[in-house]
């Protein structure tokens, strides 16, 4: 989570606890112990981490005898169209140079009508070196590195497949000895997964340690407008013991490196949008695996991360010995990775706050994004189906809405008494709250019952931000008049500077609206006197943070509060006035009460002590 994502979400939570204070009585304080949680990534020992070092570092280079006897052939450039994609593959080192997507635009070219193939995202950074790799240390100590190998290659350099179908391209190169290896690639006309198998002959006895890596370098080319945006979305990550464990590099000039051991059933770099996955056919096969990864400034206030991945694969000493992948090149889209399968879906980032994930990401897989995508089945506009979403959202909440609206009232009404009881008691606070909540408990009222509703709603929330925030749907996705692309913010002025400490310097007209109609629901809420400063300093510090954040994502919560003032001038026109009646029982006592009778006998208990 980004700098200003993490702001807001503590700022909203001190805002909620501090409207919590005010309208509460004031419980005992609580001082709570908690154990940090361990690492859940396990670094293998140390002998594997050097072997596995060794591997990419080779203490000689090639000589004479393990120069590939395809040296002196000219390189080739062979190019295979899909439909969902042009991959331009390159016989040295047998390697991807282009990968284009042809479903996607880039940000420079979203209005043009042309279907020029330089217009689509391109996602290998092909002046930076090969991806797709192959190294490993011979017995004489002698390092292969496919990268820097002319590969043979026998075939049309150009070929476009029709629906259903599919082709296999095969580069060998051949060395002394009668040893060779050999890449083969299977494109799908339909898909994003390309089959990848790499074949060592007469390589027995011959390679050091009896291991081999399999390389992804350079990570994958940044490919939007927002250059910072797209790096705090960025990283790499292996799925390892039924988990997506995640690499990110966060500081800027800062390398972050990560071993992991046991089965690796995939390992994957990605931007906001895209990702490259290498996957294992054989994942209990695969000895360890491999993350680095580094940010990087670009430019005058640019960030750009790269990520180099590695898979250490052990070779079983066969005279032939084939080994079998699986590559992904393609777009973070849910939908589209579960039709894979393997839990590549786990490289959907629907947004964690405070180890939330386990219960934000299932409200958002299961019910936030089909609803979502259900609404687009029939509405083509992505602005319109969510103006349509926050409506159905908000009827959703709205008993706990309901509920909230209900208790503010019944606290209200009990000022008057509360502020006789302040009177009466200003000189013996202890007095003063076991009283205020003996009130409360008269007259059947919880006094976190205004907030407690909205506490239960965060999980939604945020949800819905890390939906939005990622939606690969929303990518370029124009709404209405200056609103062009609900992925990003929604400019309509340029400050010339920054705002100090939240970073800010374009101005966005529907967080501006967002922050207009925050302001009028909390003038229509907020009655307390005490808390008349919440509903000028909340609307204000989010409408400053929202600046930054898509415009799809402010276009919602615009909404939101718009049926939200609808919905409350609604209730206080036509609410009968709330009458205090004491309650059957009001012996009964409610949690906060119990919480402060606890308190009294503590503090008694240590008072005798010290006598």
């Amino acid at each position: 989570m980004d700098r200003q994502t993490t702001l807001a979400f503590i700022l909203i939570g001190i805002i909620l606890m501090i409207w919590l204070y005010i309208t509460a009585p004031n419980p005992p304080q609580q001082v709570q112990n908690q154990n940090k949680q361990n690492d859940t990534l396990q670094v293998e020992n140390k002998e594997q981490i050097k072997s596995s070092k060794q591997l990419s570092s080779p203490i000689k280079k090639n000589n004479e005898a393990f120069v590939s006897k395809s040296d002196t052939i000219p390189v080739k450039t062979i190019v295979i169209e899909t439909k969902l994609a042009r991959y331009e593959l390159t016989s040295l080192g047998a390697n991807f140079k282009k990968v284009f997507l042809k479903k996607f635009r880039n940000w420079y070219s979203a209005d043009s009508k042309e279907n020029k193939i330089e217009n689509f995202v391109q996602l290998i950074n092909y002046s930076k070196g090969n991806s797709y790799g192959l190294v490993l240390v011979t017995q004489d100590g002698i390092g292969i590195n496919t990268s820097e190998i002319k590969f043979d290659y026998n075939g049309s350099t150009y070929y476009s497949l029709k629906e259903n179908d599919s082709i296999t391209i095969t580069f060998k190169s051949n060395f002394e000895n009668n040893r060779s290896i050999q890449k083969s690639y299977t494109f799908y006309s339909n898909s994003y997964e390309i089959k990848s198998d790499i074949e060592f002959i007469n390589f027995q006895n011959h390679i050091s340690n009896n291991l081999f890596d399999i390389t992804w370098e350079n990570g994958i080319r940044f490919v939007e407008h927002n250059s910072v945006d797209e790096a705090n979305y960025s990283d790499a990550s292996v799925f390892s013991g039924g988990e997506n464990v995640i690499v990110d590099a966060s500081s800027v000039g800062e390398k972050i490196s990560k071993n992991f051991g046991g089965r690796i059933d995939w390992i994957a770099v990605r931007n906001k949008y895209f990702a490259s996955v290498i996957i294992p056919s054989n994942p209990d096969k695969i000895e360890s695996a491999y993350i680095e990864g580094i940010r990087n400034k670009v430019g005058f206030d640019g960030l750009v991360e790269r990520y180099d991945l590695r898979l250490t694969v052990p070779f079983e000493n066969q005279i032939n010995e084939r080994k079998s992948f699986s590559i992904f090149i393609g777009p973070v889209d849910y939908d589209v990775l579960e039709g894979l399968g393997r839990n590549l879906v786990e490289l959907v980032n629907f947004g964690s706050f405070f180890g939330l994930t386990f219960v934000v990401r299932p409200i958002a897989e299961y019910v936030l994004l089909p609803l979502f995508q259900f609404l687009h089945s029939f509405i083509p506009n992505y602005g319109i189906v969510i103006i349509i979403f926050s409506l159905i959202i908000k009827i959703l909440v709205y008993p706990l809405t309901k509920s909230s609206y209900q208790s503010m009232k019944k606290i209200q009404a009990l000022q008057p008494k509360i502020a006789e009881l302040k009177e009466k008691f200003k000189d013996d606070p202890q007095k003063l709250n076991k009283e205020t909540m003996k009130l409360y408990s008269t007259y059947g009222i919880n006094p976190a019952g205004g907030c407690l509703p909205i506490l239960l709603q965060m999980p939604i929330f945020i949800a819905l931000w890390g939906m939005f925030q990622s939606a690969i749907d929303l990518r370029l996705q124009p709404f209405v008049w200056w609103i062009k692309d609900l992925s990003n913010p929604d400019v309509i002025y340029d400050l010339g500077f920054k705002i100090p400490l939240f970073g800010v310097q374009q101005v966005s007209g529907l967080a501006l609206l967002m922050g207009i109609t925050t302001f009028i629901q909390q003038k229509m809420t907020v009655k307390d006197p005490t808390q008349k400063a919440l509903v000028y300093i909340m609307p204000i510090f989010l409408t400053i943070l929202f600046m930054s954040f898509p415009s799809g994502l402010n276009l919602y919560y615009f909404m939101f509060n718009l049926f939200s003032i609808i919905q409350q001038w609604y209730i206080n026109r036509n609410a009968d006035e709330v009458v205090l009646v004491p309650v059957a029982n009001p012996n009964k006592k409610g949690f906060m009460a119990r919480m402060l009778e606890a308190a009294e006998q503590q503090a008694k208990q240590q008072q005798k002590k010290k006598k």
